[in-house]
């Protein structure tokens, strides 16, 4: 069984994608592994800063992605076997992650990347969280249940800025609204597996709602679907 999460930046896929997998296996006796393709397109980034390739030329950094082993299982996210799980998410990897994402050849080898995982989870009997822009369009759209997570641009930036200050640091509402607003058009408008609403997906706006709301929300839709262990 595949569900599907897509939506904006910082509606929370990553966090609520996680916990409804441990959910699901908590309620079943079968594993729901969680897929962070997110991850994924950092990981090309961050290699990309460590070979300071040339961003203005994507050929570059296509090459990379051809040539590396990326494994994301167990919430983790390898790099040819080292652990870049915390690595991917810094400041520097998330300024560049976008040169990996709207490149149309790196979105295809991605694609299939995730696709190969999807398979062999399913292969031993696993289920699959996966969260992303294009989950339920351009790599499951057969999943049998989709969501589409979002937030208002200013729920989001609010949640961004709370974070920042709660991890000791500075941040400006109107700037990281203008951020979010540039994420989002950019998002939706690359060529390749642009982020829109899934054909049959479940929306759902997460403006004034607690972590736990969205996932006990999620994962009593999943119930309706017969989600079954």
């Amino acid at each position: 069984m595949i569900i599907t999460i897509d939506g904006p930046a910082g509606a929370g896929k990553s966090t609520v994608a996680r916990l409804l997998a441990l959910t699901l296996s908590e309620q079943s006796e079968k594993i729901y592994e969680y897929l962070d393709t997110g991850s994924m397109y950092r990981t090309i980034a961050l290699l990309g800063l460590r070979r300071n390739v040339d961003w203005n030329t994507p050929r570059q950094l296509e090459k990379l992605a051809e040539n590396t082993a990326i494994t994301v299982n167990n919430g983790k996210t390898l790099l040819n076997s080292e652990d870049v799980t915390e690595l991917v998410r810094s400041p520097e990897v998330t300024d560049k992650t976008h040169f990996a994402a709207d490149n149309p050849a790196i979105r295809l080898i991605m694609v299939a990347l995730q696709r190969s995982i999807a398979k062999q989870f399913l292969e031993c009997g696993k289920g699959l969280v996966t969260e992303g822009r294009d989950q339920g369009t351009a790599v499951f759209p057969d999943a049998p249940v989709k969501f589409f997570l979002t937030a208002t641009p200013e729920e989001r930036a609010k949640r961004r800025l709370g974070e920042l200050q709660q991890n000791g640091k500075q941040g400006n509402f109107n700037e990281i609204l203008q951020r979010i607003t540039e994420r989002d058009l950019r998002d939706a408008s690359r060529s390749v597996g642009p982020m829109k609403e899934p054909t049959n997906a479940i929306i759902v706006v997460s403006d004034g709602m607690t972590i736990e709301d969205v996932v006990n929300q999620l994962a009593q839709k999943c119930k309706q679907f017969q989600v079954k262990p």
